[in-house]
């Protein structure tokens, strides 16, 4: 099968990279061709033989508006649709695979690719189609937020959602209103939501139900299984340092389990909070084989984000790896952990609760051994050649539709 990835990003960036760049190898040697499209960066690591990409374009960039063309470009995008073109004249796929297009690629791609009668699968990394600011989070708050779901998207004005511009968050909620009000969405023919909580998002929003389909991702770590280490025990968080994670609640709540040690891995704004506290082993951004041992030898990780996650690639990561978690109740994380054989879930922004669940397993030894094997029997569940079964059912499934 002949197989376009499309994405903003085509280099190593984020969860829908990762996703998009191990599917596409691991389709590749199944004997399927994949080519991809998205921006041109020094970084690209994948590519189309036709050789078109669009402009690199950092939406986070505070002078990108200045430019008068560029808020055009960044609604709908005629490059986008012209090179695309191209690029599926040149390489004529069976299926073109949608992730993250919003803002770079635009929705506008979506006329093009069903102008050539192809049909279309997207996976649904993020809340996009219903909230402008993609999250369900306002940043400027620290709360999460589902004013825009029933389509008041006005309201990413109001709150100034998009990384608290004025001008960003305008732009983005007149792109939800057009695209949404041209029933653009409707043209795809397949969408994989990676949770049920996404799934219902995505159905109150009005999309056909039957176009919906829900698979958790897959994460392919447990292949290589170093022993476990425990000579140095601690409780891991890794991930993004930011407010919506729940930093702030986790540091707290380490500042009262004093006899308990702590390893934060990652980067961001709120790495500041993790100097200075005795029990606190701050290590820094780390990826690979060095993140996979220190998940590896964790006694357990810690999810305690304050914000609907999708599906936490943490998560996945690190039952994958044996390792059990600790997760929030929102969105689709209390479906990834399976409570008291996987992990355990806490009431989100609930110091008290967080604190007995950590408590509960760190006390534990014995049951958190049992959970161990019961991660990784879990993780075998979804693995990459099993949710690639399920995938090329879903392609033929459009491809049928599109006869």
């Amino acid at each position: 099968m002949k197989i376009l990835m499309v994405n903003k990003f085509l280099h190593p960036h984020g969860g829908s990279e990762t996703y998009m760049l191990k599917l596409g190898e691991y389709l590749t040697s199944l004997g399927n061709e994949v080519q991809y499209f998205g921006m041109e960066h020094p970084d690209r690591c994948v590519g189309n033989s036709a050789g078109c990409y669009t402009e690199n374009m950092d939406f986070h960039n505070s002078s990108i508006l200045k430019e008068l063309s560029l808020p055009f470009k960044i609604i709908y995008s005629k490059e986008a649709r012209k090179k695309i073109s191209a690029v599926i004249e040149n390489f004529r796929p069976d299926v073109v695979h949608l992730n993250n297009i919003n803002f770079q690629l635009t929705p506008s791609i979506i006329y093009e690719i069903k102008k050539h009668g192809i049909p279309i699968v997207q996976t649904v990394h993020d809340t996009q189609m219903v909230c402008p600011n993609h999250k369900m989070y306002i940043d400027r708050k620290q709360s999460t937020c589902r004013e825009c779901i029933n389509g008041n998207y006005i309201n990413c004005v109001k709150n100034k959602c998009l990384h608290n511009s004025l001008p960003k968050s305008m732009l983005a909620a007149f792109e939800s209103y057009f695209y949404h009000r041209k029933n653009t969405y409707n043209l795809i023919d397949r969408f994989i939501c990676p949770s049920k909580f996404m799934t219902e998002v995505m159905q109150n929003a009005g999309v056909d139900r039957h176009k919906l389909i829900t698979l958790h991702d897959f994460c392919d770590k447990y292949i290589h299984l170093p022993p476990k280490n425990h000579d140095k025990k601690y409780v891991l968080y890794f991930g993004r340092l930011s407010p919506e994670k729940g930093i702030k609640t986790l540091v707290d709540v380490c500042r009262e389990l004093k006899h308990i040690h702590f390893v934060f891995a990652g980067t961001g704004e709120l790495s500041g909070l993790l100097k200075n506290i005795d029990n606190i082993e701050y290590v820094g951004f780390k990826s690979g084989k060095e993140l996979d041992v220190l998940i590896r030898n964790a006694l357990f990780s810690v999810c305690p984000s304050e914000w609907y996650e999708n599906c936490s690639m943490s998560i996945i990561e690190s039952l994958a790896l044996g390792t059990p978690a600790i997760g929030s109740d929102l969105g689709g994380t209390p479906e990834l952990i399976s409570e008291n054989e996987t992990g355990l879930i806490f009431k989100a922004e609930d110091r008290q609760s967080l604190k007995n669940a950590i408590e509960s397993l760190y006390n534990n030894p014995e049951k958190l051994a049992v959970m161990s094997e019961k991660c990784i029997e879990k993780s075998n569940e979804n693995n990459i050649e099993k949710y690639t079964e399920k995938l090329m059912n879903i392609y033929k499934s459009a491809m049928k539709k599109n006869v």
